[in-house]
């Protein structure tokens, strides 16, 4: 393989990474956990350590598959998947049963003569500012080591088709995930912005941010299911 042929499919390596970051199962899972921050650059942050634990299990992965010539089967990476799609179900509904314990209620209060209604609720964050980032970086992470051990199978396939050596194939892998972990952090700092930014609409930016995450839990337990319907674990 010719120098410019390599650093043309590095190239194409990081492009396809970055988008790798969209897939909705991956959006799916890191909403999830972006549902609690507090700050777009904490948002940010948890972009990263889902970027590095799937990068660290895409090289891992790709290291043996590689070194020893092997694929995983098509049975063993549809099973994956649906382990995938448990997960998510796991974390949309961890969402949701941390909704429910907020226990978001209405008050009604008389001032000046004039009754008011407003919402209260009791929310006890993971994310507090006063705490360091890495404390909550282990859950991201390891549900990127899912997600990277979940989609080796086919970019491993792609990789062993197109270089001669290990070290080339490595490389790539590397400048893939560089380009997911971008992916990532860019992703998940838009995405959370509704939610931050939400408490700066009055009395209806707690209502907002209720909403926003029922739908996000919502929406990753109905990702999760359908990957668990197409793995083979369930019929629909």
């Amino acid at each position: 393989m010719s120098d410019f042929h390599f650093l043309t499919m590095l190239g194409l390596g990081f492009v396809l990474g970055f988008r790798h970051a969209l897939d909705a199962d991956h959006v799916a899972a890191v909403s999830t956990m972006l549902a609690r921050s507090s700050s777009v650059w904490r948002s940010g942050l948890v972009g990263l350590s889902w970027g590095v634990g799937h990068t660290v299990m895409l090289l891992a992965a790709g290291t043996v598959m590689m070194a020893f010539q092997v694929a995983i089967p098509e049975p063993v990476a549809q099973a994956l998947e649906g382990v995938v799609g448990l997960m998510l179900i796991i974390l949309g509904g961890s969402l949701a049963w941390t909704l429910y314990a907020e226990r978001w209620h209405w008050h009604s209060h008389e001032h000046d003569g004039a009754r008011h209604l407003h919402i209260h609720h009791h929310h006890r964050s993971p994310d507090h500012d006063h705490l360091h980032w890495w404390n909550g970086a282990w859950k991201p992470f390891a549900v990127g080591m899912v997600h990277g051990l979940a989609g080796s199978a086919a970019l491993l396939l792609l990789v062993l088709s197109n270089v001669g050596t290990l070290g080339q194939g490595l490389a790539y892998i590397a400048v893939f995930g560089v380009g997911s972990i971008l992916g990532m952090m860019v992703t998940g700092a838009l995405i959370s912005m509704p939610m931050v930014y939400a408490g700066s609409w009055g009395a209806w930016g707690p209502v907002a941010q209720v909403v926003v995450r029922g739908m996000v839990s919502l929406g990753t337990v109905g990702v999760g299911a359908v990957m668990v319907a197409q793995a083979g674990f369930v019929s629909l």
